[in-house]
């Protein structure tokens, strides 16, 4: 059966799949692999390897999805009947499911820092009374488990509305929201006293910083970032109109990722350096580092909860398209069933992801392959998972869609598509499978191994 929805609008579903790519992975994980990686060599390199691989197969998902207007499961069998190639989609929605499960979970600390920012508990405190009061909140049960709900039912009930009444209409409320309060916080932190450090550290490309490391970390943001590889790109591409032209919506996206990863770059790198700290923080770089640069400022509490209602948007909107891919599936087009679904599966997803929200207190010791629950989950979908998808896709869209497919659905909507055929098919059919298998042996540790 079609989709009987589609989006209003070609912005409608641009802001709505760029929701989408930029969450976590773009405003939280970006910045701190950024730190630790070299700065502005990593940018560079993140850059190049976004236009290259990532673009490449967000097209290749746009194809997938539009061409066939079905869910991430029948479009695979559509346009490789009697095959098997329909387990991209199944392996999508598990990733989707298994991703939800401990991503809800960071959700929930975000709602939990802003109400405690609103009730003034943030206010005051050094980097070791941070850093105590961010442990105190994730091995906290009630709070773990309740802020986790919170998250999951907002993203339930923006699901369970539809398309364009729910995805569409949060979506163009909260990136636009997004992109002031990056505006606000940039502003602020590039009039500190000290501040040009951290511009220079992070727009400066320092060759000498290049190592292996940099390079791999960026091949695997690039395509991280742009939630390619689990076919949330094929769900929301088949709510799109044949008129609208696939390569310029795919680039407004990356454009837009690329943007707003350069503007959490732009917000805590020259914070960052103005006040001494490291920018290497890693993970906590938002619960610990972040409110102890925004506390020494007039009216930091103001710009630090500025930037978790950015965060919170962030989240909410990858969340969004996360539950989407497996709600289309169940309910195939029958809006009548959408909202049934989306709160019977995002109700299991919450209970699935329990475990990963007490796994920093009271399940603390339980250990899988010697990681907490939440990062084994985390490990398993960042490492595994996604590099196996994008491969997959990266095979699939040359080898099982026609020639003549590919050229009609690529350049429907606009001259730009026939002009990129080649070039893109090039880069997805050699290029992207090649960088993603590098990427593939090293996360598994390949390289290392043959390096001792």
């Amino acid at each position: 059966m079609e989709q009987k929805e589609q989006w209003s609008s070609k912005l409608g579903f641009i802001l709505a799949a760029a929701g989408s790519a930029i969450g976590l992975g773009a405003i939280w994980k970006f910045p701190y692999v950024a730190g630790t990686s070299g700065g502005g060599i990593f940018l560079l390199i993140f850059i190049l390897f976004t236009l290259l691989v990532g673009l490449p197969l967000l097209i290749g998902e746009f194809i997938i999805g539009r061409s066939t207007q079905k869910d991430a499961i029948e479009s695979y069998k559509e346009l490789a009947p009697n095959s098997s190639w329909h387990f991209i989609g199944r392996l999508g929605i598990f990733t989707c499911f298994i991703l939800l499960s401990f991503y809800s979970v960071v959700g929930g600390w975000i709602l939990i820092y802003i109400y405690k920012g609103f009730t003034g508990a943030l206010n005051g405190l050094t980097e070791v009374q941070y850093g105590t009061l961010f442990g105190e909140t994730i091995s906290s049960p009630f709070l773990s488990i309740f802020g986790q709900f919170l998250f999951m039912a907002i993203t339930i009930y923006v699901v369970s509305r539809g398309v364009t009444a729910g995805i569409e209409k949060a979506s163009q409320f909260m990136m636009p929201a997004l992109f002031i309060l990056f505006l606000l916080i940039i502003i602020r932190s590039l009039t500190l006293e000290g501040s040009m450090k951290g511009l220079e550290f992070f727009l400066n490309p320092d060759l000498s910083k290049i190592t292996s490391d940099t390079i791999l970390f960026a091949m695997g943001q690039s395509f991280f970032t742009l939630s390619v590889g689990v076919s949330v790109m094929v769900t929301y591409s088949s709510y799109l109109s044949k008129k609208e032209s696939i390569p310029q919506s795919a680039i407004s996206i990356v454009v837009m990722n690329i943007l707003v990863a350069v503007l959490a770059g732009l917000a805590i790198f020259p914070a960052v350096f103005s006040f001494g700290l490291k920018p290497d923080a890693g993970p906590v770089l938002l619960f610990n580092v972040l409110p102890t640069v925004f506390n020494q400022i007039p009216f930091g509490i103001v710009f630090l909860l500025a930037f978790l209602i950015l965060f919170l948007f962030a989240a909410l909107t990858s969340a969004f398209s996360m539950l989407e891919i497996i709600v289309a599936v169940l309910a195939k087009g029958d809006d009548s069933k959408r909202m049934k679904y989306s709160w019977i599966i995002g109700l299991l997803i919450f209970v699935v992801g329990v475990p990963s929200a007490l796994s920093y207190g009271v399940w603390s010791d339980v250990l899988i392959f010697k990681k907490s629950i939440f990062d084994a989950a985390d490990y398993l979908v960042s490492n595994l998972l996604l590099p196996l998808g994008a491969l997959l896709i990266a095979i699939f869209v040359p080898m099982k869609i026609s020639k003549e497919r590919l050229v009609e659905e690529i350049s429907s909507g606009s001259s730009i598509g026939k002009k990129i055929f080649a070039t893109w098919f090039l880069l997805i059919k050699y290029l992207v499978p090649v960088v993603i298998v590098i990427v593939y042996l090293d996360v598994l540790g390949v390289f290392d191994y043959f390096l001792k």
